[in-house]
């Protein structure tokens, strides 16, 4: 196999774990959405998936889980959904795609052609995963913002604004579809199939025999 497709192999799967473990963090993080209030500036309100906090800016911090699954909000259920659906679909990429690797000594009794698909199947889960994630992680960037620009609501009105969760899924996001990418990138400039030597040495002998009685037939 090519150094170079060992090498995107290799790259891909490093950042298909790094960028799972930021969908993940985006999965627990509280700070999806932050607003702070001029009337009590000491204080400031987060939003996540799982729970809503209140920080202090001595420090304290107190969070409280929603109460009810039924009680939530359509857009908290479908970003719920979505990222859990994300963090599936890339552990089970990443558990694809670690067979298919050149460097793990798995799949040697089948053909070369399996792992290849492993590989490129690893892959578009990763970026699947990536677009699952960018989904709900953009809609509540363009849900924050379509409220902070509402002519209807009055100014002395807190907003929401942007967490440091949303940075962290587009990060997340952005670097499981290119992760998938390499992977893919990688299958497509492999070599043709390896052959094992004593097979290769065969081939060989066979071909100079081949050529040695057509020259005495010459």
């Amino acid at each position: 196999m090519d150094t170079c497709a060992c090498a995107l192999e290799l790259l891909g799967m490093l950042v298909y774990v790094g960028a799972w473990l930021c969908a993940l963090t985006t999965t627990i993080l509280p700070q999806w959405l932050t607003m702070s209030t001029a009337l009590l500036p000491i204080e400031s309100y987060e939003l996540g998936l799982w729970e809503t906090c209140v920080v202090q800016d001595i420090g304290g911090m107190e969070c409280r889980p929603y109460d009810s699954l039924l009680g939530l909000s359509s857009d908290i259920q479908l970003s719920r959904i979505l990222m859990c659906s994300s963090l599936g679909v890339g552990v089970l990429g990443i558990l694809v795609a670690i067979p298919g690797l050149y460097l793990v000594n798995s799949c040697k009794e089948h053909s070369y052609r399996t792992k290849r698909a492993l590989t490129v199947l690893g892959g578009l889960l990763g970026m699947v995963s990536g677009v699952l994630c960018l989904i709900p992680v953009s809609y509540m960037a363009h849900f924050a913002v379509i409220h902070f620009f509402d002519e209807k609501v009055p100014d002395v009105v807190p907003r929401w604004e942007f967490g440091d969760a949303l940075y962290c899924g587009w990060g997340g996001g952005f670097l499981l579809i290119v992760a998938g990418l390499l992977l893919v990138t990688s299958s497509w400039c492999s070599e043709v199939e390896p052959q094992p030597v004593l097979q290769q040495r065969y081939q060989v002998m066979s071909t100079a025999l081949k050529l040695s009685k057509r020259s005495e037939y010459v």
